[in-house]
């Protein structure tokens, strides 16, 4: 996208009042966005996104700008600009930029861009008939395609010069069940960092079937008690929980900071020692993968907690230095727009050696959430609220009727420490996650857990 010796100028400007170390991220993204309803593309946005983001340090400091503008008086102007922001008395000569190939984790097979637009919505049509023809209390069938290919250059002071090609897409799956008086969703969006491959090998039948089937149970479901029982939390998406309210605590943007109640803490039991927590970007085609990171670190396979010992953080190079500590290749951005800042990829908890039949078996009486919904967390104390898109009363050891209305409340270090059962069937579920630097794709994945006692806020009494 830019040449390497007017990345060199550039960095040498945005140097040039004192500051100690610059970086120019270059990005140039193309995207499509299709949405089928009610049987017919009401939606077909396609587009194409390029710009530059500039980033000085001088000690603690930073200060960030961007442009549109690729020519070399445009970048030189706006590293100029950044620069003003800082006076400093480190001058480093002009950096000499070394090129770096990483070769790719992530296999790309088809490329979106190069398949015909009529493919994307077989596939879509495709899903839309599953969901809704799955029973006749599915009154509605949405789905949304989604690809996009990010290509990125990434430049500092310390020699820097390394590329990287992001492709991705995702196809979210929502049914509405109707009685005629109440409606009830269902929801399933299942991604990769793949091409259009993912499409064509992706198990319309059970995604598809799965949203609708959430909206008929959903539907048919009494209303859920409330009180403080044991929860199980299923496999895949049901890792959101920790995913917000621990996972952010142990982003560097919050623990350099001491925003986390994980701060100063590595050493320390956080969990049981049946809980072993990952984040690890480098999982094969996952949605929340990255050859690099957004500072053109390789991704890496990060243990944050193992055996219920805190090991680490997720560390960028700001926070990093702040906290005298080196980066996990954690540092992200939604795009040129942002400065990076630390967060996760494809964060889980490793499996255990229960089975689910075990977990279930051995609860005399609590509440199953099959299926997560959204939620809010306090980052700074871990309090949580989740709604579940799926739940079950368990009683005598077996999954009874199915509740409604069930919303999970808590304090994540707490839950944490409340797991008793973790069970062997890891599975991944993708979303998006919003914080300082924008939204991403990430994954979150557990296999199914039990926790022993979380408040459970329903619409009935115990």
């Amino acid at each position: 996208m830019i040449q390497q010796s007017i990345m060199e100028e550039v960095l040498a400007a945005a140097l040039s009042t004192g500051g100690d170390f610059a970086e120019v991220f270059a990005e140039d993204r193309y995207s499509n966005n299709l949405r089928l309803h009610d049987g017919k593309i009401d939606r077909s946005l396609s587009g194409r996104e390029a710009g530059v983001g500039i980033r000085v340090f001088h000690g603690l400091q930073s200060v960030y700008a961007y442009t549109t503008d690729f020519s070399k008086a445009g970048l030189l102007k706006t590293a100029q600009e950044a620069a003003q922001a800082l006076q400093g008395d480190f001058y480093q000569q002009a950096p000499i930029l070394h090129r770096q190939i990483h070769p790719p984790l992530h296999k790309i097979e088809k490329m979106p861009d190069g398949v015909d637009g009529k493919h994307k919505v077989d596939v879509m049509k495709q899903a839309y008939d599953i969901a809704k023809n799955y029973h006749s209390s599915i009154a509605q069938a949405t789905i949304q395609y989604i690809d996009h290919e990010q290509n990125v250059l990434i430049a500092n002071s310390e020699g820097k010069f390394v590329e990287d090609k992001r492709v991705r897409g995702r196809l979210a799956i929502q049914a509405i069940a109707s009685d005629g008086i109440q409606m009830e969703p269902g929801f399933y969006g299942p991604g990769a960092h793949q091409g259009f491959e993912f499409f064509e090998k992706l198990d319309l039948q059970h995604y598809a079937s799965e949203a609708a089937k959430i909206a008929v149970t959903m539907l048919k479901a009494e209303e859920c008690p409330s009180g403080k029982f044991p929860v199980i939390i299923d496999n895949e998406f049901g890792g959101v929980i920790f995913h917000e309210a621990c996972g952010h605590g142990l982003e560097a943007t919050a623990v350099a900071k001491n925003n986390s109640v994980f701060a100063n803490r590595i050493g320390e039991q956080v969990a049981p020692d049946i809980v072993t927590y990952i984040d690890d970007g480098t999982l094969q085609n996952e949605w929340g993968s990255l050859n690099i990171d957004d500072e053109g670190e390789k991704t890496r396979k990060n243990i944050l907690i193992e055996n219920g010992i805190l090991k680490g953080y997720l560390i960028d190079k700001l926070n990093g230095r702040r906290m005298g500590m080196k980066s996990t290749g954690s540092s992200r951005r939604e795009s040129y727009r942002f400065s990076p800042t630390s967060r996760m990829t494809n964060t889980y908890i490793a499996p255990g050696n229960s089975t689910p039949e075990e977990i279930i078996a051995n609860t005399e009486f609590g509440i199953y959430a099959k299926y997560m919904g959204g939620g809010q967390v306090n980052p700074a104390t871990g309090d949580y609220n989740f709604a579940t898109h799926e739940a079950y009363i368990v009683k005598d050891g077996k999954i009874a009727q199915p509740v409604k209305g069930a919303t999970l409340i808590g304090n994540g270090p707490k839950t944490l420490q409340r797991v008793d059962m973790v069970g062997n069937n890891l599975a991944h579920g993708a979303g998006m996650c919003g914080s300082l630097s924008g939204s991403l794709p990430v994954n979150v994945g557990q296999p199914m857990i039990r926790v022993s006692e979380i408040t459970v806020g329903g619409t009935k009494g115990e």
